[in-house]
């Protein structure tokens, strides 16, 4: 049957309404219009407003956890609403409710954070005392780690509302995701990208996360043509390494795996949340045990580490 003979939508893509959310949706939407030759019209965007998105005021890891950004999308799809649902795959949470997979993940974009400062072009050039936003624990443990001296202070909201409040001079600096901004066009935004030895990503940034319902073989060999198995990979090592660690927003976490032929590199790193205490751990070995090696450094770190870093 010709696409143009079908009225109904062939694939509904269910996001999160946010600019960034909706640039990922319309990336994916136009990577299965090209691979299977459709008008991306046949590919109906679905957006559905999570309680993340609802909740501004306060951490994540007060109310609930990653979970915020991706129940309402799991109950659409559990119900049939939609077919599929488009996350950062550093939301999703590392075990998902019954009768959904992730289907695979999007080719990585840069996995850095990026320095945004209205007071200064880099982080340590801040005054002593700057007030610096940011919703992730584990930014703030890092800042907290190289500049203990800055007032480091919950910002949540999208990409576009925190830019605003640093041109604003309501905080000095931000960091945000290299891959959201550019995902927006928003790159020049940046005045410094922080280096990877010094602010190792969360895990899973940069990457787009495809779920799907377990029993939807269709869905899911239409969704195979656009996943990346490199970062397929990559994550396989990061979310096992999150797994271990319960990493649920209570506690400062770094991952990123690195992957090069059959061969994949991991890093992790835990964090107090003051930033007095760190501990990492390295694994290597072939792709084929890249889950098995990221549960393996969390091991060492868990290990390593006070009973009180994870569990406070």
């Amino acid at each position: 049957m010709a696409w143009s003979e079908i009225l109904a939508p062939w694939m509904k893509i269910g996001t999160r309404g946010s600019p960034l959310a909706l640039a990922q949706a319309h990336e994916t939407r136009r990577r299965l219009a090209l691979v299977h030759g459709a008008p991306e019209e046949h590919f109906e965007i679905v957006v559905i407003k999570t309680s993340g998105d609802m909740i501004q005021d306060r951490p994540l890891s007060e109310v609930g956890g990653k979970g915020l950004f991706t129940r309402e999308l799991d109950l659409a799809q559990l119900d049939g609403a939609i077919d599929i649902a488009v996350h950062s795959a550093k939301d999703l949470p590392t075990v998902l409710p019954e009768g959904l997979v992730v289907a695979g993940f999007l080719p990585r974009e840069d996995v850095r954070d990026a320095f945004i400062g209205g007071a200064a072009r880099i982080l340590m050039d801040l005054p002593q005392g700057a007030r610096v936003g940011s919703a992730s624990l584990r930014r703030q443990a890092m800042i907290r780690r190289l500049r203990p001296d800055l007032q480091v202070e919950l910002l949540r909201g999208n990409v576009q509302t925190r830019l605003r409040k640093v041109e604003s001079g309501e905080f000095a600096a931000t960091l945000l995701a290299l891959a959201g901004l550019k995902r927006l066009g928003l790159a020049d935004k940046a005045t410094s990208i922080l280096p990877l030895d010094l602010f190792p990503p969360a895990c899973g940034q940069g990457a787009i996360a495809l779920t799907a319902r377990t029993d939807d073989a269709t869905i899911r060999a239409d969704l195979a043509p656009i996943c990346d198995a490199e970062t397929g990979f990559a994550l396989a090592a990061e979310r096992a390494f999150l797994n271990v660690l319960d990493g649920s927003c209570r506690t400062p976490i770094a991952g990123h795996a690195v992957v090069a032929g059959d061969h994949v590199s991991f890093y992790g790193l835990v964090l107090r949340k003051d930033g007095s205490e760190a501990y990492d751990a390295h694994a290597e070995g072939p792709v084929k045990d890249a889950a098995a090696l990221g549960e393996s450094a969390a091991r060492k770190i868990l290990a390593a580490a006070p009973a009180d870093l994870l569990h406070f």
